[in-house]
């Protein structure tokens, strides 16, 4: 039973997939291999188990379909064919990705645009299994205070983090922002960080090809939408690709670790990162430390965005993954609330189920916003209740604009409205409320319950 805890240990520490990676690669991966470099790898990208595995991930994923048109649902009716066709490209050397299809998304509170890449199936297929393969190598040296796209580690930790930073009195907070750091990442010096780990030609053609893969935009036609080539592209890994974040980690790793030699406090979870210092004279040395790295990195800081803030003064704030800290006038204390951009976004996500002209049933409605209602809250738990409240008090103001609209009253729901459909007649339809959730997960913790 030992042996086989420990076993479990042993994958477990490495986020290894079993089947993957087996007990004797992790062994030498914990003694370290010659020169610490790895050679022999593309056999287990084209293991017959890792591919089958890396299928499984992306059919669960599910996804658009990519420029051959083909989804995962078309994949799976031929999968054992499709996989071995996979196989045997990469076996012979001749695999090649398709271009990625760009289509532009809308950016998270903001009128803005921003481009994603869509590879095909196959093409997700093979970066999975190439991931699965080459991940434990990074994971292994990635530093602590990077927590985004990494097994076994989240929003919630970084959040958590810098909580306790701010608590513990580093309240000059340095906030970074690349600019288009995914866009922006020159490949000739990424491909030499993954040198120094990984020296299979083949698995590093892979990447390479990955990196360089084209492009495909839509472009609105009389007739509906095209697809039109662009070149190769020479910078950046496309959003979207499976591999492009554990790529961006590598990218900047060292700079995790120089900020620590340093001894700063970053968090980072991808390209969002901030880092808490004891005073402004050390913040001010942070960012000229991070303009330094930045240049012969080829990236560079946002001009705007990027600034130090001073969070003992009333009202300051900075944002990060969604949150907004905010130092309290009333009580002094640095509170969590919901960023503005993190509130439209939930907005434009309920409007849609609460249209005024909507047929549904109170009942049916209040079912079908619970889902996105509880996801919401699961992220937003920590938020000041003060902001949820609000927002319980705007869906509650949606719904009571539809029940004006069915007694043939005019406008939105206001003023008499809430004594005709007071709040306890949604909680009776079942309507999920953010604050209720909040006060009873505060409840929970009070007892001791896990929450």
């Amino acid at each position: 039973m030992a042996g086989k805890q420990g076993e479990e240990d042993l994958w477990q520490r490495h986020k290894a997939e079993r089947g993957v990676w087996s007990e004797k690669m992790l062994m030498a991966l914990e003694k370290g291999v010659k020169g610490n470099v790895w050679f022999s790898l593309i056999d287990k990208v084209n293991r017959d188990w890792t591919l089958e595995l890396a299928w499984e991930k992306v059919k669960s994923n599910a996804g658009a379909c990519g420029v051959d048109g083909i989804t995962t649902g078309h994949f799976s009716k031929d999968s054992q064919n499709r996989l071995l066709a996979v196989r045997e490209h990469i076996k012979e050397g001749t695999w090649q990705p398709k271009p990625v299809k760009r289509v532009m998304i809308p950016k998270p509170g903001s009128a803005e645009l921003r481009p994603l890449g869509i590879p095909t199936v196959s093409d997700r297929v093979v970066q999975t299994a190439l991931k699965m393969v080459i991940e434990p190598i990074f994971e292994r040296e990635f530093a602590p205070q990077s927590y985004g796209f990494r097994p076994g580690r989240g929003c919630k930790d970084a959040l958590r983090r810098v909580d306790e930073l701010l608590k513990s009195g580093l309240v000059h907070v340095v906030d970074v922002d690349i600019k288009g750091y995914f866009d922006s990442i020159p490949h000739d010096k990424l491909l030499k960080l993954v040198r120094e780990r990984i020296a299979d030609g083949r698995v590093l053609k892979m990447i390479e090809a990955f990196l360089v893969q084209g492009v495909m935009a839509q472009s609105e036609t009389m007739d509906g939408y095209e697809m039109k080539e662009i070149e190769e592209m020479e910078t950046g890994t496309p959003q979207g690709g499976v591999i492009s974040p554990l790529l961006a980690n590598i990218y900047l790793n060292p700079l995790d670790w120089q900020m620590s030699r340093e001894g700063h406090q970053m968090v980072r979870y991808a390209d969002d990162m901030v880092i808490l210092c004891p005073d402004a004279e050390s913040a001010a040395r942070v960012l000229q430390s991070l303009r330094e790295w930045m240049a012969p990195a080829g990236l560079t800081l946002h001009p705007e965005k990027t600034k130090i803030v001073d969070m003992g003064p009333p009202k300051a704030h900075f944002d990060f993954l969604g949150y907004r800290f905010w130092r309290s006038q009333s009580d002094g204390r640095i509170k969590r609330f919901i960023r503005p951009k993190s509130v439209r976004k939930f907005k434009e996500a309920i409007k849609p189920l609460t249209k005024r002209n909507n047929g549904h049933s109170l009942e049916t409605i209040a079912e079908r916003l619970k889902p996105k209602l509880r996801g919401f809250f699961g992220y937003f738990k920590h938020a000041s209740v003060s902001a949820l409240r609000v927002l319980d008090g705007w869906v509650r103001g949606r719904l009571r604009s539809i029940l004006r609209k069915r007694a043939k009253l005019r406008g939105r729901g206001r003023g008499r409205d809430h004594q005709r459909w007071p709040n306890h007649y949604f909680v009776a339809l079942g309507l999920f409320s953010l604050e209720h959730a909040w006060r009873a997960a505060t409840t929970s913790l009070r007892n001791g319950a896990n929450c």
